[in-house]
């Protein structure tokens, strides 16, 4: 089966409210649209084109549609989730569990007798939920721990009052005890130290930490009682040029900022948050599974295109993604199990060995091939991700 989905997009406040709607070639309607979602995800599936969802397709038969292998490998669970993300404004900081943590914590949550869709339950699923975002355009980001002697020098460089004993804990290796010293702080004893930074931004005129400077004193400007502003302190300020990706494993802490990028990640709802929203935070679980490796090079730079296929490797079980780039030409792009193809420029035509007939995709639009179908064969003049599971 090849079949287009009718695909749900989510308003979530910080949503842009143009590029999606550029990216589609329709008016926008002034509405905030922040991720349109490609997948079998319980809370806003696909849907095929005679009117069932694609979740629930799955799970009514999941091998027919993931093919047997995936199905035994991800328990009948389609294995992962697409989006295309549109921020307008910044996201929360947060943390995605391990396995073994999400096992753990949907565990206790169930035991706990918390609902599953309670705003304050932590653990919605027993999944982790690696991922990547890939640009495309201009796309900015707070991305893993910066190197601890970068982090000493911007403090320096800016000089806010009241940080000395930040910067001596940092000076001595103890990235994690800054950190969870921010994030259990209450709004009365933040207040002062994000109105601190925020003078010191004002004042900085140097142009070692020009980007930083902007963004730490836009995030004090519009969170000002927040522990997430001091915590973007601690984190690698990124920028990210188009096809330019992220890749955040487990236990890496992060916030996007501002753009328009492609997302997969694993099928899990489970998202720790530690500021810059109003949704639940619980900093001691938080913690819990936080790496805080310093991260030296966050960025994924763009793969090298071979025979019109660049592949992003990550490592993640659950997902493999590749873009390809067609000019006019036909490309075959192997994968495991149920894949799914979002064209994000130009037309391309999607079909599969063994189906009568092509699905034509233009940007923003996006088709889904069962696991039993044979390799994806693309045609047209445009670029598309193919998802597949590993």
């Amino acid at each position: 089966m090849v079949a287009p989905l009718l695909n749900t997009i989510r308003d979530y406040a910080w949503g842009s409210r143009t590029a999606l709607p550029e990216l589609m070639g329709v008016e926008p309607d002034g509405r905030p649209q922040a991720e349109l979602w490609m997948g079998a995800h319980e809370s806003a599936s696909s849907v095929l084109p005679w009117g069932d969802s694609l979740y629930d397709v799955v799970s009514a038969g999941p091998a027919d549609v993931l093919g047997q292998e995936t199905t035994e490998r991800f328990e009948g669970r389609f294995p992962f989730l697409a989006k295309l993300l549109a921020a307008e404004q910044p996201l929360s900081i947060q943390a995605h569990p391990s396995r073994e943590q999400a096992i753990d914590g949907y565990a206790r949550d169930e035991a706990a007798g918390i609902p599953r869709d309670a705003a304050d339950r932590n653990y919605k699923d027993a999944w982790p939920k690696p991922e990547i975002l890939i640009a495309l355009g201009p796309f900015e980001a707070l991305v893993g721990f910066r190197p601890l002697d970068g982090t000493v020098a911007l403090l320096e460089a800016l000089a806010p009052v009241g940080f000395e004993e930040l910067t001596s804990l940092l000076r001595n290796g103890k990235l994690q005890d800054a950190f969870t010293q921010f994030m259990g702080s209450d709004r009365d004893t933040i207040r002062p130290l994000v109105s601190a930074l925020g003078e010191a931004c004002a004042q900085y005129a140097g142009d070692a930490f020009a980007v930083e400077r902007e963004t730490l004193a836009k995030l004090c400007a519009d969170f000002p009682d927040d522990p997430g502003v001091l915590a973007a302190l601690l984190l690698n300020r990124v920028r990210l040029e188009r096809f330019e990706a992220v890749y955040l494993p487990a236990g890496n802490v992060h916030a996007y900022l501002s753009g328009f990028g492609f997302e997969v990640m694993a099928n899990s709802d489970n998202v720790l948050r530690g500021g810059l929203t109003s949704k639940h935070i619980d900093v001691p679980e938080l913690v819990s599974v936080v790496d805080f490796e310093p991260l030296t090079d966050p960025v994924l730079t763009a793969p090298p295109v071979v025979d019109g296929v660049a592949t992003y490797e990550t490592g993640a079980e659950y997902f493999a993604v590749h873009r390809i780039d067609l000019d006019d030409s036909e490309r075959t792009v192997a994968g495991v199990g149920p894949r799914i193809v979002c064209c994000v420029a130009g037309s391309v035509e999607v079909g599969a060995g063994g189906t009568e007939s092509d699905v034509t995709l233009s940007a923003g639009q996006s088709a889904f091939a069962s696991g039993p179908e044979g390799p994806c064969i693309l045609r047209g003049s445009g670029t598309a991700f193919v998802v597949s599971a590993r």
